[in-house]
Formats: C-alpha cells, sequence, structure tokens
C-alpha cells in the first residue's frame, strides 16, 4: 500500500501530454467480443482499471496483450465463458458493460451486479431495461444477472436517464440484433461517442452518436479494426484545476478542447485565462480567483467526474461558492477531508456552498473515491506544509502516472509507503 505526499505552494509551469481516457477504453475492450477478428487499440493508459478490464475479457477466453507501452491487441477467436465473475466486476463497475457483447456474441451472459467508488447507488435497471427490450430474457441469481436470448432483435428503447453505461450496453446488444433499435434519450458523452467509431470501423451501422437519439441497424457480423482512443477530458479537467489553484501557467498539448467547452467556461467565470495557444490549451492565472455557481449534469454539462477537482480549487475563491451535484447522490465524502485542511464548506444535501478563499494547510488525509483523491491532491498543491493522501490505489484506477506528469510542472509530490 502507498501514499502520496504533497508539498505545497508551487505553482504550475510548463506543459503536459494527456494519456487516453479510460473512461472510453474500458468499454471499447470489451467490444473486442464482438468479433472473431483482432481489435488493435492504441492510447490506451496503463491502469488499474485497464488491467482489471484484461483479466476479466482473458476469463472469458479473449487473447489480450500489450503490444507495447500505450498499444492492447484483443483477439476472441472463441469466446470461452459467458461469466464475469463478482471478484472482478466488484472492483470495477465499468466491467458491467460486457454483459451486452456477451449476449450478443454467445446468446448467453451470467454478469455480477457491480462494484467500484462508493459514490452512490447507480442501479443497473436501465441497463436490463434496455437489454429486455431486445428480446433477451433475464433473472437475477444470487447476485448475478443471467441473461438468455436465441437472436436479440431491435427495438425502441427510452432511457429515464441518459445513463453513459445503459447507453453501452445497448449499443453493443444491438449492432448484431436483428432489424432497427433506436436509443432514445442516449447519453451524449465523448466517451459514447468514441464507442460508436470503434463499432463503425468494426462494421456496425449506426447514426445519431452525440446526439439524444441514436438509431442502430443491425448486422450479420462485425470484424476486427485498429482504433486510437480518445485524449482523456477528466485528466485534462484536473489539470486545469490544480493549474488554476497554485496561481500556473499551464499548456495541456494534446486537450480535447472541443469535449471542455463547460469546464473552461466556469474557470473563466472564476477568473482564469483559458486558451488555444497553438501549441494546446493553456490554462493560467495570475489575480485571485472568483467564486462561481456550478451544477453537475450530463454532457454536455459540467461532468460530475470533476466535481471534487472544481471544489478543492474554489476553496480559494473569493466570495461564496455553491456547487449542486445532480448525478451522485454520495459524492461530497471529500468534502469532509477538504475541511480537515482548512476549507470552510457547508453540506445541504445535494449542495455544497464553499466560502473562501480558505487558507489550507496540509494534514493526513484520506481518498473515498477516484475523483476524490484527484480533488485531495489539487488542495495540497495550494495547502501550506505538507499533505499526505493515503489509499491512493483509488488514484491509480484513473490516472496513469500523475506523480510524474505534475512533478514535471514544478509540483513536489513523491509517492511513500503508507
Amino acid at each position: 500500500m502507498e501514499k502520496m505526499i504533497i508539498h505545497g505552494g508551487a505553482p504550475l509551469r510548463g506543459t503536459v501530454t494527456l494519456s487516453g481516457s479510460k473512461n472510453a477504453a474500458l468499454p471499447i475492450m470489451m467490444a473486442s467480443l464482438l468479433t472473431s477478428e483482432p481489435l488493435h487499440l492504441s492510447n490506451v493508459p496503463r491502469l488499474r482499471d485497464v488491467k482489471t478490464a484484461m483479466e476479466l475479457l482473458s476469463q472469458l477466453g479473449v487473447a489480450a496483450r500489450w503490444i507495447d507501452e500505450h498499444r492492447v491487441e484483443l483477439h476472441a477467436a472463441k469466446v470461452t465463458s459467458h461469466e464475469a465473475s463478482y471478484e472482478l466486476v466488484k472492483t470495477m463497475r465499468a466491467s458491467f458493460v460486457v454483459l451486452g457483447p456477451l449476449l450478443a456474441r454467445t446468446g448467453r451472459a451470467r454478469v455480477s451486479t457491480p462494484g467500484g467508488c462508493a459514490i452512490g447507488a447507480r442501479p443497473v435497471n436501465l441497463h436490463i431495461a434496455g437489454i429486455r427490450a431486445l428480446g433477451s430474457k433475464i433473472q437475477f441469481r444470487h447476485g448475478y444477472v443471467e441473461a438468455h436470448a436465441e437472436k436479440l432483435t431491435g427495438g425502441r428503447i427510452w432511457l429515464d436517464s441518459p445513463s453513459v453505461g445503459a447507453t453501452e450496453n445497448i449499443l453493443m446488444a444491438a449492432v448484431t440484433a436483428r432489424g432497427h433499435t433506436a436509443i432514445e434519450n442516449a447519453a451524449r458523452e465523448p466517451e459514447v461517442q468514441d464507442l460508436v467509431q470503434v463499432l463503425i470501423k468494426m462494421g456496425a451501422k449506426i447514426t445519431g452518436a452525440g446526439t439524444h437519439v441514436i438509431e442502430i441497424e443491425g448486422v450479420e457480423r462485425l470484424h476486427g479494426a485498429e482504433h486510437e482512443v480518445i485524449a482523456d477530458r477528466i485528466e485534462a479537467g484536473s489539470m486545469m484545476a490544480a493549474a488554476a489553484i497554485t496561481g500556473g501557467d499551464v499548456t495541456i498539448a494534446n486537450a480535447p478542447i472541443e469535449h471542455l467547452e463547460a469546464v473552461a467556461t466556469k474557470l473563466r467565470e472564476a477568473g482564469v485565462t483559458v486558451e488555444s495557444n497553438g501549441k494546446g490549451l493553456r490554462v493560467a492565472r495570475t489575480n485571485g480567483l472568483k467564486s462561481v455557481e456550478l451544477r453537475t449534469l450530463p454532457y454536455p454539462g459540467f461532468p460530475t467526474d470533476l466535481q471534487a477537482q472544481m471544489m478543492a480549487m474554489l476553496t480559494q475563491a473569493e466570495g461564496t461558492s455553491v456547487i449542486t451535484e445532480t448525478i451522485f447522490e454520495n459524492r461530497f465524502m471529500h468534502a469532509q477531508e477538504l475541511a480537515r485542511m482548512g476549507a470552510d464548506i457547508l453540506m445541504k444535501g445535494p449542495t455544497a456552498v464553499i466560502r473562501g478563499p480558505s487558507k489550507l494547510s496540509g494534514a493526513p488525509v484520506m481518498a473515498t473515491d477516484l475523483r476524490a483523491s484527484m480533488g485531495l491532491i489539487i488542495a495540497g498543491l495550494a495547502a501550506e506544509h505538507t499533505t499526505e493522501l493515503s489509499r491512493i490505489y483509488h488514484l491509480d484506477r484513473g490516472y496513469e502516472a500523475l506523480d510524474a506528469k505534475l512533478s514535471g510542472l514544478g509540483a513536489r509530490i513523491e509517492r511513500a509507503p503508507e
């Protein structure tokens, strides 16, 4: 077990390059089950969750191997199992999107109900309703979802909320289903769009990605493909908040600028310079931060995955900031850790009121989930003295070589044994 030690007070300066998107890579890896031909992926981040996904696919019979540092080959010549075990699914919620492609390929799937970060209920009922609408019989037994269908058939599916995971699961189940499928109130996230691009390269017929209605014409079979995973917009937003809180000047070389409009808007409201400078996206701050109000929303709204990072930054803003969390009911657990560092945060149900600027002081803090861990690191970068962050296995699920990247920008940060 390791911890992260952060010595605050150093402004971040320089250029950083983002890793590939975890949230795009994981469902794309599951899409390898849809074909007996190899799927070659580049820009795949070296993360704990990616390792878990490769272990899961290997258990199902997929030959999964790293070709080099960030390239993966996945070859499901023959699927040898239809069960995704509790031992792996409990550690990574995204594993549940194996249900759709496994069912489409083999006609059967037995998938454990998921685990992951403890940030809210995140029920799988939308996934199940969509798969049922395609003609699958589904039962719940001993903590597993068991699905069976001799041949899936297209249908019209309405999602009560634009769930990313449900949209991805239904998409992968529908691409080889008989006839036409329409997913209404579909998720519009860039990661969903990236999955669609891969499926189209594999021979799927899909239109409407990035809109509220995705339409699929089922095809008989899919083939292999090559694809480069998009850059991680959540890592980009995290680096933007880190640059802002330290009064730094950072260029993100490969920032997906078109995916960051909501984040850039709120940072500009807070007094931060965010501009494209020909070398990438430049984020800089020379004056004090100003308070803002924000509400997390499905894309293209402000991402819930950047709420903790933004809260940390706003502890240094003049005035009263208000954050309303609309996606996950338990996603304020980092607030009490920030308060241990000196932040003035008042919780009112789904709303956090942050009064600033607060004088942050380094303290021992604990990561409660993946994005909370990044929020606490950002706070540590601006705090006096030393912050020690424990349980950083959460961090390693979603940020590749974060300590090295921040060190390259001038941060004083290091790993140490717990």
